[in-house]
């Protein structure tokens, strides 16, 4: 026996890791070449370059409104001629105006008029009574091009609604292509549809098509609610799958601060669909580098071919027409390396997991509680196992989480940003060897002089125990993510099954860890594939999850919980090999060598590589305030240039090149104004420290094309209610802010469903937004007031935002962002502020 144990299991790591860095990149092997009914990605390609060629497309602007409008209806016109007479294209613009509230963000109402829709729908020359809806949006969020997210979608429908039409067979369905031109607006271009438009009737399912990233693979990452047939369609149909019911979990469980679409055809629509995105380099999502030159033609190509097999596979299904018949279950699925994927009924995968994990209870139980006359002395062994197994893992996770917060006192947050491989030097190589260590010293001074063969199988039998615990538990939990704990169980119980003499041989064999290995070989393949997967979509998120979150304690604690979970079946190795200390001395080594260099600064978190940028994004507001009484008088005014960094690290960084940007400007709060008397364009209060942003005085912006704000009537109604009627006209985005006074109560509004929603902290948000030739906007509060109330019943701030054109940016702003640093993306518009009482 040597001691092989824990260098052999990093070393197999290694190799899975390496295997599923090459699965990831065979997903994006290149398809065939495109035949005459097939997608072509070149065709596509074409259409993505001339839509990022018009610019940004803010809602809105004339980029929006006019002219990538005219652009798709040119296209789509240009398709239409050339179809075949198998098909008819019918073409629409709509220009909706409604409202509705969402949860989305802490909660908040939103209110769109004249906005834009685009509609072309495919069906057979004779029509068709059921459709399949494929969704997409062109507009941007302002100074971006937009590429990923999402141009490239509309590009890849362009060439899908041109391949379909040119085939001579006509299809059982219609397919709806919707070009929405307000998804960034906080989906209301969709909402306007789905509610209004008269083809949303016969829509039974939907396909949308989003981003998180810039190219790369496109992510199933929810599907239903319920019909599980379109999880089947997709599975039939994709060339290239990728899904995962782990990620439609996590998305759907809110700890990513994003929606889709997808949200307002499942609530408002009542529509069941798949939702897909590209997640790869999120760095450079809704930044200026989402160029339509970073987006490979093969990942068009594999999103093209998967997407127009799927539309093709549902508009000529039976069960499109009758899917409500399809429509209850829910569905477990996954892809396997990409190759293929794997789905089943969730009731089924009950079944499998209870199945599977009481086989495990059963063997435990039957080796601890046997021979009788040893079962008290069993049961105090592998209960002694299992609780340390469990104090090393918190002993695991406590020390790394320490070391985070160190790393974020110290102001080196971030520092594995652009160089991912520190944080696994970092808190990988910390995790590792505080498992290694505890278990160490167990085996030193607890179990000592104990029979090595013993203690590796009891600790194994122990984290055999945890994960069928674990599986129960989250099957109870009604997860379909516990297919994971499944094969947790399954592989590691029957491996040992297997190998069962072996464990009882003395030393650990090289035969022996070779069919170890073998048998552990699934399990760990996959989670592998998952952990980069997940690593892949979550990294990025941190440089844009506000100052509130502490992004290295939440890289640190899933890095510790991914060792955790690798580790579980190797700490029976630590029992069984001669030493550790070689290990140890080489973990310890690695960290602390990566720690002082973290501290030191010589990992800078963001980049400016033209090829690979990772820039920090900064937003910069220059604003103009004022503060009325309760008889209409300017009790207080202000002016300057609002600074938000999107990152813990807030401005410190950029503090050195542009040094009035200090400590000394902080931000300070309106206490008696709703959401700190500041121009927030949504909700995200919650997310930003006003410790980290920053109020530099600047000169008072006029705008050419101000606001106009007017009370219209102040009515008493009954029961002690005053109703206040407003109006109001200006830019295309405007935000409301309401805080009622103590004693009063907001009832009812003119607003959504007329039930107001409050957000996080009691204050109530109504976001704004109009297309072109917007009529003013008029709207109504109602609230209930006490007989007394000389300071007044309700505050109520309105906020003007200017996205695009000659009142955009200042001189003041222009002259500040030509400072920034090149590694910033610095993203800035002007906007006013007026706080009224009443």
């Amino acid at each position: 026996p040597e001691a092989r144990g824990a260098p052999l299991g990093l070393l197999y790591l290694l190799g899975l890791r390496a295997l599923v860095h090459v699965s990831h990149r065979q997903l994006l092997s290149r398809p065939a070449a495109a035949g005459p009914r097939e997608f072509s990605a070149p065709r596509a390609r074409e259409y993505l370059d001339n839509i990022t060629a018009i610019g940004p497309r803010t809602v809105g602007s004339p980029e929006n409104e006019v002219l990538a409008v005219n652009y798709l209806l040119q296209q789509i016109r240009a398709i239409e001629r050339e179809s075949t007479d198998a098909h008819k294209i019918s073409v629409d613009v709509q220009r909706p105006t409604g409202s509705f509230s969402i949860d989305f963000l802490g909660g908040f109402t939103s209110y769109y008029a004249n906005i834009t829709n685009v509609v072309a729908k495919l069906e057979p020359r004779n029509g068709a009574e059921h459709a399949v809806l494929s969704n997409c949006h062109f507009d941007s969020v302002p100074n971006t091009p937009g590429a990923s997210d999402d141009a490239v979608s509309c590009a890849v429908m362009l060439e899908i609604l041109n391949t379909l039409s040119k085939s001579p067979e006509p299809l059982q369905h219609a397919v709806i292509f919707l070009f929405n031109g307000a998804e960034e607006n906080i989906l209301q271009a969709s909402h306007g549809f789905i509610t209004q438009h008269e083809w949303a009737k016969s829509i039974r399912a939907f396909i949308n098509l989003e981003a998180a990233g810039v190219g790369g693979k496109e992510l199933v990452f929810q599907t239903g609610p319920e019909n599980p047939w379109l999880v089947q369609a997709y599975v039939v149909a994709a060339k290239h799958p990728f899904a995962s019911v782990v990620a439609q979990e996590i998305f759907q469980s809110g700890i990513i601060p994003a929606d889709t679409d997808f949200r307002i055809y499942r609530d408002f629509g009542n529509v069941p669909g798949i939702d897909l995105a590209f997640i790869e380099n999120g760095y450079i999502y809704h930044t200026k580098y989402d160029t339509s030159d970073r987006i490979l033609t093969d990942s068009i190509q594999r999103a093209g071919d998967n997407i127009l097999a799927v539309l093709k596979y549902l508009a000529t299904s039976d069960k499109l027409a009758k899917s409500f018949e399809y429509r209850h279950g829910n569905v477990v699925f996954f892809d396997v390396l990409g190759l293929f994927v794997l789905a089943y009924p969730a009731r089924v995968g009950t079944i499998m997991n209870y199945i599977t994990a009481a086989i495990a209870f059963l063997y435990l139980s039957k080796k601890v509680l046997q021979p009788k006359t040893r079962a008290i002395h069993n049961l105090k062994k592998f209960f002694t196992a299992f609780g340390l197994t469990l104090i090393s893992w918190v002993c695991t996770l406590v020390a790394v989480l320490i070391v985070a917060v160190f790393v974020s006192v110290i102001g080196r947050s971030l520092s594995w940003y652009s160089h991912f491989y520190v944080s696994v030097f970092l808190y990988g190589t910390a995790a590792a060897a505080t498992l290694i260590l505890v278990h160490t010293l167990a085996q030193k001074f607890f179990y000592k002089n104990m029979n090595e063969q013993y203690l590796g199988d009891i600790f194994f039998d122990a984290s055999l125990m945890i994960w069928s615990t674990a599986l129960a538990v989250i099957t109870q939990m009604g997860l379909c993510s516990a297919f994971i704990c499944t094969l947790w169980v399954a592989f590691p119980l029957l491996t040992k099954l297997m190998i069962h003499k072996e464990f009882s041989q003395k030393g650990a064999t090289m035969k022996f860890v070779m069919m170890y290995m073998l048998g552990m070989f699934v399990p760990y393949l996959y989670m592998m594939y998952l952990s980069w997967t997940v690593f892949e979509m979550f990294t990025p998120i941190m440089g844009r999850s506000g100052s509130e979150i502490l992004p290295d304690v939440v890289l640190a604690g899933f890095i510790v919980v991914i060792t955790m979970i690798l580790s579980s079946y190797f700490i029976n190795f630590i029992y069984l090999v001669k030493s550790t200390k070689t290990t140890l001395i080489t973990l310890t080594t690695v960290f602390v060598v990566t720690l002082i260099l973290v501290c030191s600064g010589i990992f800078f978190p963001y980049s400016s590589d033209a090829a690979n940028p990772k820039p920090k994004r900064v937003f910069l507001q220059h604003t103009s305030r004022r503060f009325h009484d309760l008889d209409g008088n300017v009790v207080k005014s202000d002016s300057g240039i609002w600074i938000n960094g999107f990152d813990y690290n807030g401005i410190s960084h950029i503090t050195p090149h542009v040094p009035e940007i200090n400590d000394t400007i902080r931000t300070p709060c309106e206490e008696q104004a709703p959401f700190c008397g500041l121009p927030w364009i949504l909700p995200v209060h919650f997310m930003f420290r006003l410790v980290k942003n920053w109020y530099l005085p600047a000169p008072e912006i006029f705008p050419r094309s101000p606001i106009h704000f007017k009370v219209l009537s102040k009515e008493l109604m009954p029961w002690n209610s005053v109703r206040l009627s407003f109006e109001v006209s200006g830019p295309s985005h405007m935000s409301v802010y309401v805080r009622p006074h103590k004693g009063s109560a907001l009832s009812t509004w003119s607003l959504g469903d007329g039930m107001p929603v409050a957000s996080l902290g009691g204050d109530y948000f109504v976001f704004y937004s109009h297309g072109l030739q917007a009529t003013p906007w008029h709207f109504w509060v109602e609230l209930t007031a006490p007989e007394k109330h000389s300071d007044g019943i309700v505050s109520l701030a309105i906020a003007a935002h200017y996205f695009f054109g000659e009142d955009q940016k200042s001189p003041q702003l222009y002259a500040l962002l030509e400072r920034f640093p090149n590694w910033t993306f610095s993203s800035g518009w002007s906007c006013t502020y007026d706080l009224f009482v009443f």
